[in-house]
């Protein structure tokens, strides 16, 4: 059918208005689609990164926001004496907003020498030993830098919270790059917090082949008598809980992209019913010049999925495009999913796409195929 193509691109050429609102229906609808689903891509990128790291996060029991998690510092030796554990790092967790939202700051107090363990990013600007240095220094993630316009050398802040900007990083993990490390004593000493001492949490990362389950149990089972209870779970078990809510809501966000597939298809196959319907007379005419039926039926289809694909091609791009330069992400509790774009994604949009034309074209094809030469050619 390759060689038909220019005949199908001139027929649809002769109809412009129409063809462009479908291919830009169909491009709106792909980019709602890939939005969607780099919510769920990041969710799920976020979950697996967790699982194989293998470390727990102990927190106050009961709490419902970071801000209300105090832990006994001190914790950190008795848990790091504990077999099976290689190091716990004492973590001050403060955010200005614990709801969900897609513009959350999430600053995480840590000791640098343990955050240089705990963590692996690459600096992409500014120096190490520069916030190692300066307890008011900060090292800022690259995703939130570009959210806020943030630069090396930058004093950067939130409420009564305020830092320079040593270094700004970047991560393998698209979430990391959401956050903001600073030390944990300048945390704890802002102004308005006075939280020397305690910790919002505490990262336990164990050796290889540890049950993460049995350390769990014992960390608080040491801790159940006081002074504090701990609630210790694996960490990708921690942020899932975190994020309970905002999980059933991109659930619920499943049944928007289902509906956008709804809309390629119901817009496609419109449009190509209402090009079959205006050129009956010339597909009874091919017909006649020895176009056999399934032959009119690839030139219907063939311009059915060059509507969907061109506009859903467009759409992915788009998206993919807009993912990558918001650098966007929502967050709950101090857990945050990146809005991951990913050649998964692109490809799914672009198969859905492919599916969606050729769905909506079948019918109207098959009409096409069955046009009667005679009266057809008899319409005005």
């Amino acid at each position: 059918m390759l060689k038909f193509l220019p005949y199908t691109l001139r027929t649809l050429w002769r109809h412009r208005p129409r063809t462009i609102v479908t291919v830009s229906g169909s491009a709106v609808a792909l980019f709602v689609f890939c939005f969607i689903g780099a919510v769920q891509e990041g969710m799920n990128d976020l979950q697996r990164r967790q699982a194989a790291k293998g470390s727990l996060i102990a927190f106050q029991a009961n709490k419902f926001c970071p801000a209300t998690s105090h832990l006994p510092q001190d914790y950190d030796e008795q848990i790091a004496a504990l077999r099976g554990v290689r190091e716990v790092v004492p973590i001050q967790v403060f955010t200005n907003n614990c709801r969900a939202s897609l513009d959350v700051v999430v600053f995480y107090g840590v000791p640098p020498k343990k955050l240089s363990k705990a963590r692996d990013f690459q600096l992409q600007a500014g120096s190490w030993d520069e916030f190692e240095t300066h307890q008011d220094a900060a090292v800022v993630g690259r995703a939130v830098a570009s959210r806020r316009g943030i630069h090396v050398g930058d004093n950067f802040s939130i409420g009564e919270l305020s830092v320079n900007v040593a270094a700004i990083f970047t991560s393998d993990d698209p979430a990391e790059e959401n956050y903001i490390y600073s030390h944990l004593d300048f945390l704890q000493r802002s102004k308005g917090m006075n939280l020397v001492g305690t910790v919002t949490q505490l990262e336990v990362l164990l050796h290889d082949g540890v049950d993460p389950v049995a350390v769990c149990e014992e960390i608080d089972a040491k801790f159940r008598g006081g002074p504090v209870e701990t609630d210790t779970r694996p960490k990708g078990v921690f942020q899932a809980k975190s994020l309970g809510d905002l999980t059933q809501l991109v659930g619920m966000a499943h049944f928007l992209g289902y509906a956008c597939v709804g809309l390629v298809l119901s817009l496609v196959a419109t449009t190509t019913v209402m090009s079959v319907q205006d050129r009956c007379k010339e597909h009874a005419v091919l017909q006649t010049i020895g176009f056999s039926g399934p032959r009119v039926f690839g030139l219907v289809m063939t311009e059915s999925l060059l509507l969907s694909v061109v506009g859903g091609a467009l759409g992915v791009a788009a998206a993919m495009l807009a993912l990558k330069l918001s650098s966007l992400s929502v967050s709950a509790e101090a857990v945050t999913i990146a809005f991951t774009p990913s050649l998964r994604l692109a490809s799914t949009g672009l198969v859905v796409s492919i599916v969606a034309g050729s769905l909506a074209g079948v019918l109207p094809a098959i009409h096409a195929a069955r046009t009667e030469i005679v009266p057809a050619l008899r319409q005005p």
